[in-house]
């Protein structure tokens, strides 16, 4: 690789921690419920509402790159996200939360479909999807680093400039800021985009191909799952282990570290066994980690099923969107909006994983995630190889 195309990647892998800062909304829905005193259902509201977006605004985006182009596509999604995170410093009224929730899912919405052609700009031939492995690598640091930030800012003996845990969103304001000016001082070259941009019609009507809907359906869990695991893991060491808040915000952490080392480890598995074998393996680990959270009364079961869920549903985006992309390779812009559109699936599970907290405990909210991961064990058949 030139040394151009190695410096070009720096603001690139930049804008890739940028995109995690959308996990930030578990841990942050967490305190935002404690100092508002909200119930499980309503807390969930937030990070339902960040996943809500991408249901509006993944195909669109798609057709915003061919009239503008990729670089300045991401470069919109930096500036959203950065004006995202400027609004709780100013509060944390309920429908300022939801506002600037909803602005940070607009901006991430705008990010994933964008980010990830930019890079295939860059970067040509077979060390694409190594470098995409390892933009998801850095984009889960930031996703487990904000628990810490939001921990250390909410500990009085800190000075957080009367922010406490809300300290997570200026510093994270501030890398989005360099990434944006950073991205923006590059040059990068890009190449004329031929053929007319996808429609909702054309993504929709492709569900009517039954590989294409199953991959749909199998997405829409596999952010289910993350984004539950995200928002619940600490509820449930709250609730079992009669931990504080700023104790369990470690549960959210712990997840997105075996997330990485999934990302990390799954592109190597990948190229030595089949996707058949290595999904079925990931779905084993997550029926595991469901039986943990359900009936686990010891931290280390606890630990170990939070790790186990973070482990086994990290490179199952990975397999399933391929499989639709090679089951209709003559729609591959279709396939792909509409799959990053299944990641609405963020949005419906917390809502329903609330309700069901509210009603039974934090019981209820595994069991809403378990029906996702014996969804995902159903598309193992599906898998071609």
């Amino acid at each position: 690789m030139s040394k151009t195309k190695k410096l070009t990647l720096i603001p690139i892998m930049l804008c890739f921690f940028a995109m995690g800062f959308v996990d930030l909304v578990g841990i942050a829905s967490n305190y935002v419920k404690e100092d508002l005193g909200l119930t499980d259902s309503v807390a969930n509201v937030f990070p339902s509402l960040v996943f809500f977006w991408f249901l509006i605004f993944s195909v669109p985006t798609g057709m915003l790159m061919n009239r503008i182009g990729r670089k300045k596509t991401v470069l919109l999604s930096l500036v959203i996200t950065v004006f995202s995170l400027l609004l709780p410093i100013f509060g944390e009224g309920f429908y300022l939360m939801l506002v600037a929730f909803s602005l940070l899912g607009i901006g991430n919405a705008l990010m994933q479909t964008s980010l990830n052609p930019l890079v295939s700009t860059v970067i040509k031939g077979g060390n694409l999807a190594s470098t995409l492995t390892f933009g998801q690598f850095v984009k889960a640091i930031a996703s487990f680093m904000a628990p810490y930030i939001a921990m250390w800012g909410a500990k009085a003996t800190i000075p957080s400039f009367g922010l406490e845990w809300r300290v997570l969103f200026p510093i994270y304001m501030v890398i989005g800021i360099v990434a944006s000016l950073l991205l923006l001082s590059t040059p990068i070259e890009e190449e004329k985009i031929e053929g007319k941009p996808s429609t909702f019609a054309e993504c929709l009507k492709l569900l009517g191909t039954p590989i294409v809907l199953f991959s749909f359906l199998a997405i829409m869990c596999h952010v289910g799952i993350d984004v539950g695991t995200n928002t619940t893991a600490p509820k449930i060491l709250m609730e079992r282990l009669g931990m504080t808040l700023n104790d369990a915000a470690f549960a959210t952490s712990l997840y997105f570290i075996f997330r990485t080392i999934g990302c990390l480890t799954g592109s190597f598995f990948l190229r030595v066994m089949s996707n058949k074998s290595f999904f079925i393996i990931s779905t084993c680990m997550l029926v595991l980690s469901m039986v943990g959270l359900f009936f686990g009364t010891s931290k280390l079961v606890l630990y170990t099923a939070i790790a186990l869920v973070g482990y086994g549903n990290s490179n199952l985006f990975s397999i399933v969107f391929t499989q639709a992309l090679l089951s209709v390779p003559e729609k591959k812009n279709e396939v792909s909006g509409l799959m990053i559109m299944g990641l609405f699936g963020g949005t419906v599970f917390p809502l329903l994983m609330g309700f069901a907290s509210d009603a039974i405990g934090q019981k209820g909210a595994v069991l809403i995630m378990a029906v996702g991961v014996l969804y995902v064990l159903s598309y193992i058949p599906k898998i071609k190889h």
